[in-house]
């Protein structure tokens, strides 16, 4: 699927001036690049995979590897879309369920590699835009029962655990 450079732009991730550490903007700056990184890096692994390996059954919260990866690419279009939204000022998705019609979108590696690069490259593009103060800001989030409000910051860090957690499954 490519280097992991590419998914990294070069100035991504060097030292700010200054306390660095102190930004919780740059941390999350850091997640969506570590993020794309882990996802390159479990990607390039399945795509060795034969298409009977990838849809192999497995013990796992999701049956199979490929329902695991494209679970984990649709919710990333869904959180991703909510989170540009909220900091372009624009109204929610009121047909966000269309992220997940079909469930299952891609029924090999390769399409599936190429549709989570994309996802990941919007989601550094979003976090190099954010300030510490703009992770306070309201995202709206569109639910089967109405919109509820959450913080910027707290659905990036969820985001990010729903990540990790299906990753580590495997």
């Amino acid at each position: 699927i490519g280097s992991g450079a590419a998914l990294v732009g070069q100035g991504d991730l060097q030292p700010l001036k200054g306390d660095a550490m102190a930004s919780a903007a740059h941390h999350f700056l850091t997640m969506a690049c570590n993020n794309a990184w882990a996802n390159h890096r479990l990607l390039k692994a399945c795509m060795q995979l034969s298409a009977e390996d990838f849809a192999a059954p497995r013990t796992s919260f999701f049956p199979s590897i490929k329902a695991t990866l494209n679970h984990i690419v649709t919710v990333d279009w869904l959180y991703i879309d909510m989170l540009e939204r909220a900091v372009q000022g624009r109204p929610p998705n009121l047909e966000a369920g269309r992220f997940f019609e079909p469930e299952e979108p891609f029924a090999t590696c390769a399409p599936l590699a190429e549709a989570q690069r994309d996802a990941d490259r919007r989601l550094i593009a979003l976090c190099r835009t954010l300030t510490d103060a703009q992770l306070d800001g309201p995202v709206q989030l569109p639910r089967r029962d109405g919109i509820h409000v959450d913080r910027i910051g707290r659905i990036l860090a969820h985001l990010f655990q729903h990540q990790i957690s299906h990753i580590l499954e495997y």
